[in-house]
């Protein structure tokens, strides 16, 4: 049952006089002047940590926070970092927010003259040197089933960790014997968990040791080795979460701090007091998902029933953060197993009637108190593919399209990976890889979204402080025809010689059971079935593409899918390694044009090559210059980004004398 809190106006009051949830104090440990060139507004970097605490009864939505330990003033205390890029001079007012990705984040001064803000939020995280984090309690004593998940392992010794990019420990178990755990092993997703004897494992490190080797609680050791083309799932008794939800109040609560207090409970005075008129909110990916949850936990209100965030971009988030969880590994990526998906996914209210889950939105606690953000959502073409987004756009039986508010706008990147082209350049032979990328069998898809992203930034912002609407949403939709099955026949996908096809790259959404105590809805409370059962897997679509095997249909298409160079995939195929063959993790690819018509016609490549589309490496610059000023005046694009675009055009080796 969702826990929805509708609050009249007598309540909001009594909430204001409470003080229940709030910063008590801050503490600046740095205060640096920040490099600026001549005629830029000066700024200075604040860095350091704050103390919260919260009320177990007014935060009662977060999992775990009753049996967290109570300060001598009966509340639950934690403490985070943050880092502040203040102006000095010519302040916009702005507050532009920008959610850390697994600790990742930094601050520098704005163009616009924002004051840009990160903190800490994932208790999960070890402090480091230039890392945000947030220490929060641990529950102790309570216990439950915990799962960890590992592949391409080799050696004797797994030592248990969750995420990606920055993983973490996972939970020590209740004890290190092997009866009271299992652990499987796994050909393919596809394929069922075969139980390892217990005889056959230990929780144990045998790095040094020969097997059982020495008794270890954080590491797994496994008789003969494990094996790289299979996958080990183990699921255990664990003991002592930490209360990882109380990262969504410490944003909050830093937030609402330093939009409306003068000192903090000790005097020290609050370094943004009265420069803040206006807050928005940035994430992206797993900070993307952040945002979605902080919206649905209704954490956009603050103690005193102001509203936290007026604009809000959740950037290729396709899933809520499983952060409100015991247990929980809010660093993961949608592999299997996973949570993430089950909770809301719309912005309106939908019936999920094939998973069984009421009727529910993201914006229902926000509609209920009156604070809810305008909602600037964006995403591209990997989200559908590796990180179940279809649903949040046709819903769980794909049969019509979601309807999205007044005060949502939803833009989409056609033809791009994850976050776009990490180097936004123009490529003949696509992004280089980026530091522990999959390997992947095409070249990474160096389609950008990065500079529409800088144009749709300014217009949130413009909507948040001048009330100035963006333009209407532009992005795939059953009613026009764009979105199809993720199969080649459907898609009308063109007959590549030698290129893979899309049958079979669709991370498929899966309706998972956790037990009688999650939260579907919410994406909270305690799983108490590891694994979870599989009950079906939920229907998915993507976008219709043309004859080039480009994406079509509604959307925001970047200059290099106007003016194309090959055919940009939100899709990519494994090229070895544990499910070698199948999908790319969340990468897409690039398949290049020829470049002549006789090179073409010689692969027997139905598409164009470069020489028919732009004649001359004269032409392909005319086109990028065309269609650069025409996305300048339709507002899709920033008259910089449009001349740096022209320039990287006129040096690359497009149809160039020297490239031939």
């Amino acid at each position: 049952m969702r826990r929805i809190c509708f609050l009249g106006g007598a309540a909001l009051l009594a909430l204001a006089t409470s003080a229940q949830a709030r910063v008590t104090a801050i503490h600046i440990e740095t205060r640096t002047p920040a490099p600026t060139k001549p005629g830029e507004r000066p700024y200075e970097i604040i860095t350091g940590t704050f103390d919260g605490d919260l009320s177990p009864t007014r935060d009662a939505i977060i999992t775990d926070i009753a049996q967290a330990p109570r300060q001598a003033n009966g509340r639950i205390g934690y403490s985070a970092t943050f880092a502040i890029a203040r102006p000095l001079a010519r302040g916009s007012g702005v507050l532009f927010y920008d959610v850390p990705n697994r600790g990742n984040g930094k601050v520098a001064p704005d163009e616009d003259g924002h004051i840009r803000v990160i903190s800490g939020w994932q208790g999960d995280l070890a402090p480091a040197p230039g890392l945000q984090t947030a220490t929060v309690p641990v529950a102790k004593g309570l216990t439950g089933p915990a799962l960890a998940r590992v592949t391409d392992l080799s050696g004797s010794t797994w030592g248990l960790t969750g995420g990606i990019g920055r993983p973490v420990p996972r939970p020590l178990p209740v004890d290190l014997d092997p009866a009271h755990a299992r652990l499987y092993r796994q050909a393919s997703d596809a394929a069922p968990l075969e139980p390892i004897a217990t005889s056959q494992w230990a929780f144990g490190d045998c790095r040094t040791t020969p097997f059982p080797g020495t008794p270890d609680p954080a590491r797994i050791c496994l008789k003969g080795g494990f094996d790289p083309a299979l996958a080990y799932t183990l699921v255990y008794q664990a003991r002592d979460p930490l209360v990882l939800g109380i990262g969504f109040a410490a944003t909050r609560d830093l937030v609402s701090f330093l939009r409306h207090a003068t000192v903090d409970d000790h005097g020290t005075p609050n370094p943004l007091s009265g420069q803040v008129h206006w807050s928005v909110v940035s994430g992206t990916s797993q900070s993307g998902n952040f945002v979605k949850s902080f919206i649905n936990l209704g954490f956009n209100q603050d103690e005193a029933g102001h509203r936290v965030f007026d604009g809000a971009n959740p950037n290729i988030a396709a899933r809520q953060v499983p952060l409100n969880l015991r247990f929980a590994v809010p660093g993961g990526a949608a592999t299997l197993f996973e949570p993430g998906s089950e909770g809301t996914l719309w912005w309106s209210r939908y019936a999920d009637r094939v998973r069984g889950r009421g009727t529910h939105s993201l914006l229902d606690r926000c509609t209920a108190t009156q604070t809810c953000p305008k909602i600037m959502e964006t995403f591209g073409s990997t989200e559908l593919w590796g990180l179940r987004l279809s649903p949040a756009l046709v819903g769980t039986d794909a049969r019509a399209d979601v309807p999205i508010p007044a005060n949502v706008r939803r833009y989409y990147f056609p033809g791009v990976t994850h976050g776009g082209s990490y180097t936004g350049g123009i490529s003949l032979d696509g992004d280089k890889p980026w530091p522990g990328a999959p390997v992947c069998a095409l070249p990474n898809n160096p389609n950008p979204s990065l500079p529409t992203m800088r144009a749709l930034m300014k217009r949130l912002v413009a909507w948040v402080s001048t009330g100035r609407a963006p333009p209407p949403s532009q992005y795939p939709t059953l009613a026009h025809g764009d979105l199809v099955p993720p199969h080649a026949a459907a898609m009308h996908w063109p007959a590549i010689p030698g290129a893979p096809v899309p049958d079979g790259k669709m991370n498929d959404l899966l309706d998972y059971d956790y037990g009688p105590r999650f939260d579907y809805p919410d994406l909270s409370g305690v799983i108490t079935q590891q694994p979870p059962a599989i009950r079906r897997t939920i229907p998915s679509l993507v976008p219709r593409v043309d004859r080039d095997g480009n994406e079509t249909g509604g959307g925001v298409p970047s200059v290099q899918h106007l003016v194309p160079l090959g055919t940009y995939l939100g899709w990519n195929v494994l090229a070895k390694g544990y499910g070698a063959g199948g999908p790319c993790g969340f990468a897409g690819g690039f398949i290049p044009f020829a470049a002549t018509k006789v090179e073409r016609l010689a692969k027997g490549d139905p598409r164009l090559s470069l020489e028919e589309r732009y004649g001359s490496h004269a032409g392909f610059v005319a086109a990028v210059r065309s269609v650069a000023a025409q996305r300048v005046r339709q507002g899709w694009l920033l008259p910089d980004d449009a001349a740096r675009l022209v320039a990287e055009a006129e040096a690359s080796p497009v149809l160039s004398s020297a490239s031939r």
